[in-house]
């Protein structure tokens, strides 16, 4: 029966991915997603700049929506019930790319660092290698899938209504969210995690409480991806605009009056052409950025708002001095803790999580060293070519330093890379970094420092933490499931850190310190946040403050990540400011 169920899996992953790449549109040509999302279009077919008809509409978009990620396409959906909507992606759609589409490829999507990845890396200045989203759904087309909702006390301190809140969660949950079915390494998990008194169990449930749950996931039963994009398809299509390939440069302001006021973007297209498309005469159109923490505030900053001294280094028209645009820039640390296994593991992402009274979350994923894809020595995604772990950035990633990486691991239990990690995640971290532009040229990362344990009480909370995710690794539900001896907490942590998984400098204590080990491997989750605070850059509302026309909706505006794992909660914010934004200009007309 395993055999025969394992061919049917095969035989049904095939033919999903017949369908994702191969089915034609009603019109015989062209992408299967042509039919479902006729208003996607590549941002090329869009008028050039000299066009006398430059905002593709006659009187200019009510709303134009930058970056159609995790937030951005409920935000576009739920407005284009009403308004005519304009969303600017500078990725390209994900349906048709079977590393965004299948869980088995994850890692390969971190990977891939070519122009057109789904994602983009980036390091931060310290030492600690991150990505980026560039694709159409965002960071939910990159990430572990996992889905769990803010906790309460969130949602209290960020002034949210709570009855939009608890409308907009099930909105996007009906449409693209799933209950996994609990593979033996997760199920090993959470009987660990209750046993080193992590408790209660509370079963299966999105929402945030302290204990052991298991939480939602945008992966089917079959291992296929559903991202954020797909709530487009909740949209009107006679009222929305997609644009794949579409690269925004900075937003355009009208200065003559007493306050600088949105009119517009320029952007280019997937061919290197400039346009730019303009905003409806109307008093409530808006630019809406949603190209998240590392993007918010970087277009900002090209557009003119941020600290005055920097914008003029680099020769930036000064729209507004504000030096709070990119401060506060937080990233969640983690570190993670490798689980030996004597045999093959299946691969799972976060399923199971630990949700502690001392500020730590810890997760678990494996068997990511099994894809023929990945790199052949077994280290998965710790790997020189692959690795979102890797110590060597993806330029200078020569035959040469692949051969020194692989040499260097030599002496690493080949059972380490065949099991997975247990994941030590701060919550709400104390210590605070900043973003600043590196040049003008937005397809460049800007410069981006977190600081990770630079506040002692998050590192107090890391060394909490890896003594609690060495004990899981320990735990007799772990090592009779991997069939593998069980190690002490020094060489559990030893195998850890030999794996070198930044830029970070090694120290010759690191198990001996837990609070060197923690500063040595730290790594990320990637739940960075931050650089456009409420009350500082934008208002309660998120309206920039000190311009007109201009929103922020995506996570550069949170102070702390939501829940265990944020994205729920960013779809749920571009739903919910949709439906806000709905109903203060129509009322109960809006009919949402």
């Amino acid at each position: 029966m395993a055999l025969v169920w394992a061919v049917k899996k095969q035989l049904l992953l095939l033919l999903a991915f017949w369908l994702v790449n191969f089915l034609p549109s009603s019109h015989g040509k062209g992408n299967f997603y042509e039919f479902r999302y006729p208003f996607i279009k590549r941002a090329s077919s869009f008028p050039s700049v000299s066009s006398s008809s430059s905002s593709g509409h006659n009187n200019g978009y009510d709303y134009i929506v930058v970056g159609g990620g995790t937030a951005g396409c409920p935000l576009a959906a739920t407005l284009s019930k009403n308004f005519n909507v304009l969303v600017l992606e500078r990725g390209g759609v994900p349906f048709s790319n079977a590393n965004v589409s299948f869980l088995q490829n994850f890692h390969i999507a971190l990977a891939d660092t070519s122009p057109t990845s789904a994602s983009q890396p980036f390091v931060s200045t310290d030492g600690v290698i991150n990505t980026r989203a560039r694709v159409l759904g965002g960071g939910s087309c990159i990430n572990a899938g996992f889905y769990t909702r803010a906790s309460t006390r969130f949602i209290k301190r960020v002034g949210w209504d709570a009855k939009i809140v608890n409308e907009s969660y099930p909105w996007i949950e009906k449409q693209i969210v799933h209950q996994p079915k609990l593979e033996p390494w997760q199920v090993a998990i959470r009987d660990s995690l209750l046993s080193v008194g992590v408790s209660p169990f509370n079963g299966f449930t999105y929402d945030h409480v302290y204990g052991t749950k298991v939480g939602g996931t945008i992966y089917d039963r079959f291992g296929r991806r559903h991202t954020s994009a797909e709530l487009l398809s909740s949209g009107n299509p006679q009222k929305l605009t997609v644009l794949v390939y579409a690269t925004v440069q900075k937003i355009v302001f009208d200065i003559s009056g007493k306050k600088p006021r949105a009119v517009g973007v320029i952007f280019k297209d997937e061919k290197g052409n400039q346009h730019q498309a303009l905003l409806a005469d109307k008093p409530q159109s808006e630019v809406i950025l949603s190209t998240g923490a590392i993007g918010s505030p970087q277009m900002l900053l090209l557009s003119g708002i941020g600290p005055k001294a920097d914008l003029q280094k680099l020769k930036i028209p000064v729209v507004l001095d504000n030096k709070f645009v990119g401060k506060g820039m937080a990233d969640n640390p983690m570190n993670a803790v490798f689980v030996p296994s004597s045999k093959p593991e299946k691969q799972t992402l976060i399923e199971t999580v630990g949700i502690t009274k001392m500020g730590v979350y810890i997760e678990g994923s494996s068997g990511f060293s099994q894809s023929k894809d990945s790199i052949q020595c077994h280290h998965g995604i710790m790997s020189a070519e692959i690795g979102q772990l890797s110590t060597i950035p993806p330029k200078q990633r020569t035959p040469e330093a692949i051969q020194a990486y692989i040499r260097s691991k030599k002496n690493l239990p080949h059972e380490a890379f065949r099991g997975g990690f247990i994941l030590e995640k701060i919550a709400s971290p104390l210590s605070k970094g900043d973003l600043s532009l590196v040049n003008t040229n937005v397809d460049d990362n800007p410069s981006v420092t977190f600081n990770y344990f630079s506040h002692p009480y998050d590192l107090q909370r890391c060394v909490d933490g890896i003594r609690m995710a060495t004990k899981v690794v320990q735990s007799e539900h772990f090592t009779n499931y991997t069939k593998c001896d069980r190690q002490t907490a020094e060489k559990v942590l030893d195998m850890s850190v030999k794996a070198n998984v930044n830029l970070i400098p090694k120290h010759t204590n690191d198990t001996k310190s837990l609070e060197q080990f923690c500063k040595d491997t730290v790594i990320t989750i990637w739940h960075y946040h931050g650089g456009c605070h409420v009350g500082t850059v934008v208002s309660p509302e998120h309206k920039v403050l000190g311009v007109d026309r201009v929103r922020v909706v995506d996570g550069s505006t949170f102070s702390e990540s939501p829940g265990t794992n944020p994205q729920a909660t960013v779809m749920m914010m571009g739903r919910y400011f949709g439906v806000k934004i709905v109903r203060e200009r129509l009322g109960t007309a809006a009919g949402i």
